[in-house]
């Protein structure tokens, strides 16, 4: 970053943005490996999936003669999605923990190269797991007390009433969305604690949620812009080519499919620069110096080069 640390805390969205797209000028050849080999399995996987379930969907939505082979649909389409999360989960997380270790090591003007990082991977992706798994409970908590309170809400009021019942629905999907976009900025930045500080899990999660403080708004707008761009992505792919059907001819649905993986792509890489750069940006907001020297040392520590500095890469009582 070409930013000194005391000017993070003042940046624009649209700075922000900026400053993550130029990350990648800095070590061209690493950026593009990651991308190939990491972050297009992922976005190809996210839009192609359907691709496979709808087929086996559109049976199941079929009447039957033999029960056997609707189970055997059931059977393949559960299959098919097992092994979709696992490798949406597992991508996900070797393409964050590439990303976030990326920009790091040229931030301490450590060397740089696509070797150099995927090295440093397995240990970095044993933390993030465990900071996903806090995560997932988390979500998993707060799904179970939504749906909960949604059913005693229906259950207290007046059914009759249709205006109150709509009116008081339409509030809890506005409070769950809004909760859900604050949970996902949190498990986006806790993610990048667990790479960048000695913190993983819970302890993660808790610091995430101190570096939120006062820069929530910043947070909702960026991950509500990643999620409708997404959602975008993943509409059109879906009506062009999963569902067109005669509408369009075969090769206008692979330029079409291809072109938004490539914008998928170009997403999530940007998407995985901003949650870079949004940490940085959230420790300058809270006066918490980043020391290069003893971040330097906690990178090396992933290839087994760390020596224990006295200085702390948390240096909460310092201001930048």
């Amino acid at each position: 970053m070409d930013l000194a640390p005391e000017e993070l805390q003042f940046l624009s969205i649209t700075t922000i943005l900026t400053e993550s797209i130029s990350i990648p000028k800095r070590s061209p050849k690493t950026f593009y490996l990651i991308t190939l080999t990491l972050i297009f399995p992922l976005s190809f996987a996210i839009l192609a999936h359907s691709l496979f379930t709808h087929p086996i969907i559109s049976q199941l939505q079929s009447p039957f003669d033999d029960p056997s082979q609707t189970t055997h649909e059931w059977t393949l389409l559960l299959l098919i999605q097992f092994c979709y999360l696992i490798f949406l989960f597992a991508f996900s997380l070797l393409s964050t923990a590439a990303v976030v270790f990326t920009v790091a090591s040229l931030y301490t003007s450590k060397p740089v190269s696509f070797s150099y990082t995927i090295s440093a991977i397995p240990k970095v992706f044993k933390r993030l797991f465990i900071t996903f798994l806090w995560v997932s409970l988390l979500m998993i908590i707060y799904n179970f007390v939504f749906v909960l309170s949604l059913v005693l809400l229906i259950i207290a009021l007046d059914t009759q009433n249709s205006v109150l019942m709509l009116f008081s629905v339409l509030a809890m999907l506005v409070l769950f969305i809004g909760v859900h976009v604050y949970i996902t900025a949190l498990w986006h930045l806790a993610s990048v604690v667990s790479v960048l500080e000695p913190l993983y899990g819970f302890a993660a999660m808790k610091k995430s949620y101190e570096l939120l403080k006062g820069r929530v708004r910043y947070a909702a707008v960026l991950v509500c812009g990643y999620l409708v761009i997404c959602g975008i992505i993943g509409g059109a792919f879906s009506v062009v080519v999963v569902h067109g059907g005669d509408g369009y001819g075969v090769f206008s649905r692979i330029v079409v499919g291809g072109f938004l993986v490539g914008v998928l792509v170009i997403v999530n890489l940007v998407g995985l620069l901003v949650q870079s750069v949004f940490y940085y940006v959230c420790k300058s907001y809270h006066h918490q110096g980043i020391d290069k020297s003893a971040l330097h040392d906690h990178l090396g520590g992933y290839l087994g080069e760390y020596v224990p500095l006295k200085s702390s890469i948390q240096m909460e009582n310092l201001d930048v």
